[in-house]
């Protein structure tokens, strides 16, 4: 059996590959193509770029999933896999081409050396950043830096006249891929995962310790909007939950014959009861576990229909420090599915296909999705129909929500007024706040956005010329004091605080709720 190993790709595998050396004659026409356009084209030529385009070219003719990377994007794509990056340790915003602090990382070099929430960065190594449109990218440019290397910031701090100076030793920083952990009740736990990466199990160990040390016994895993990751992070999650024995998924292709995976003795999930959250964002890895707990009736998936990925990819570099990642077989659940949706009729149908189910209704009703008989199967141990040819069906559908009134909320995130108004209002009020509300459970419970902070939002809104009907602006108030809520616990405590907010008008949330606290409910939706 060809031994896995884990890339910092998603769904990647090493194999060794022996192939008779010779040189195709469809490569000889390529090349000879490329050598009479460097000598005889009557213009000047990036030889580099048209290499590039005729990779990109082949590629996207193959399936939507083989594609050409550059090797600045491979850098970039492998920081949130590897489950690290190197820097100095904080989450920051631009306010005003201001570097905002919104917090140090916990325990990283920031945080070591007394940066705060609120501190604003003016100099970076005595190079004025503040006002001059720095932007992102120009940020991440002069903090990044290898493990161990200095940068000194200079910061103006909220009650000191003169500039802070801090030198900073740069040191590797955690990426997390778990975004909320928390009880629901005295038995039911709550753990979301935005990504499956190389630090996600040890995550997830640890998001059980401290569940289980509050009573957990049924848990409500939140993989929505989770577009997958490492293959080998999805087996090992679905570990937790299956018997000894069980097949988790496998993988074949035309060149690579069929690989099994299955799960061990190991993990502490056997025996409670389980609910999973998709949507049409969850996809590759997602839909490996998702798939797993649901052929073998471990568990109930409440919400919407998948992405449909069921490609695995291996990384092949090349010498400049680019690399190609290629399609090399297809992975299948334990009832043999294959959830892969059709790209039969090119990439662009393919990349419109979630337009197209809103279109034909998918997201307000289960009675819009229908399946070929041919791509029915039954689950391993109940029998119960399921299907493939296009992500995994939930056990219990819910709908979109298409009675809330988003589009003037979501006209404020786009613009980013909505984003400098909570910045703005922590900017003024934070001390404030720690002092008032010292728990989080104190601030859920107590804490409103009044009419006069609403009056500020939308003033910023009219002055940075965000165009609103009234009834939209009206229609929206409910929803933004919620947003707004929860983006002040965020930045105040951790991400997971924001979750239990949103949360608590979810309709999703709420039905995996109900379904795990109504007596014969749950075992009822398995049989």
């Amino acid at each position: 059996m060809i031994k896995l190993r884990v890339f910092i790709l998603a769904f990647t595998m090493f194999m060794p590959i022996v192939k008779a050396q010779y040189m195709p004659e469809g490569s000889i026409k390529l090349d000879r193509v490329l050598k009479l356009v460097d000598a005889y084209y009557v213009d000047s030529v990036k030889q580099d770029k048209l290499v590039e385009d005729a990779i990109v070219t082949i590629l996207k003719d193959l399936d939507p999933h083989s594609v050409y990377i550059s090797e600045d994007e491979v850098k970039e794509m492998n920081e949130p896999l590897v489950g690290n990056f190197e820097g100095i340790g904080i989450q920051f915003n631009m306010l005003y081409d201001t570097i905002l602090v919104i917090s140090p990382i916990s325990g990283g070099p920031s945080e070591r050396v007394g940066l705060r929430a609120g501190d604003r960065i003016v100099r970076i190594d005595d190079e004025n950043v503040a006002g001059i449109e720095i932007g992102t990218t120009g940020v991440r440019d002069r903090l990044l830096g290898k493990k161990g290397t200095k940068v000194k910031v200079s910061v103006l701090r909220k009650g000191n006249k003169n500039l802070l100076d801090f030198t900073i030793i740069r040191d590797k920083i955690p990426i997390f891929s778990l975004d909320a952990n928390y009880m629901v009740d005295e038995k039911i736990g709550y753990i979301r995962f935005n990504r499956f990466s190389a630090t996600t199990m040890d995550e997830f160990h640890k998001a059980l310790s401290e569940l289980n040390e509050e009573g957990m016994k049924d848990l409500i895993l939140d993989l929505r909007g989770n577009g997958g990751g490492m293959l080998d992070a999805a087996i090992h999650m679905a570990d937790e939950f299956l018997e000894k024995g069980k097949l988790v998924v496998y993988i074949q292709g035309t060149h690579l014959p069929r690989q099994d995976y299955s799960s061990s003795s190991k993990g502490s999930l056997k025996k409670e009861r389980v609910v999973i959250l998709i949507d049409e964002g969850s996809a590759s890895a997602s839909e490996i576990v998702t798939g797993a707990i649901q052929d073998w009736d471990r568990g109930l998936v409440i919400g919407r229909r998948s992405f449909g990925k069921g490609l695995v990819q291996k990384p092949f570099f090349l010498p400049d420090g680019s690399m190609i990642r290629l399609t090399i077989a297809r992975y299948y659940t334990p009832s043999g599915r294959l959830i892969q949706k059709s790209y039969e009729n090119g990439v662009d149908n393919y990349m419109s296909d979630m337009i197209e189910r809103y279109k034909h209704g998918e997201f307000v009703s289960a009675d819009s999705i229908h399946f070929p008989d041919s791509l029915k199967f039954y689950t391993r141990k109940k029998h119960r129909p399921v299907y493939g040819g296009g992500g995994i069906m939930p056990d219990i559908f819910v709908p979109i929500d298409t009675t809330a009134n988003f589009i003037y909320s979501n006209n404020l995130v786009r613009s980013g007024v909505l984003t400098s108004y909570v910045l703005d209002y922590l900017d003024e009020h934070r001390d404030q706040l720690k002092n008032e509300y010292d728990t989080f459970e104190k601030f859920r419970k107590d804490f409103h956005v009044e009419d006069d902070m609403l009056n500020t939002l939308n003033s910023m809104a009219s002055e940075e010329g965000v165009k609103s009907k009234p009834e939209d602006v009206e229609d929206s108030s409910d929803h933004l004091r919620m947003i707004v809520k929860a983006l002040i616990a965020r930045d105040t405590w951790r991400v997971s605080e924001y979750y239990e907010i949103i949360n608590e008008k979810d309709d999703g949330f709420e039905k995996a709720v109900q379904v795990l606290q109504t007596k014969g409910l749950y075992d009822s939706k398995l049989k």
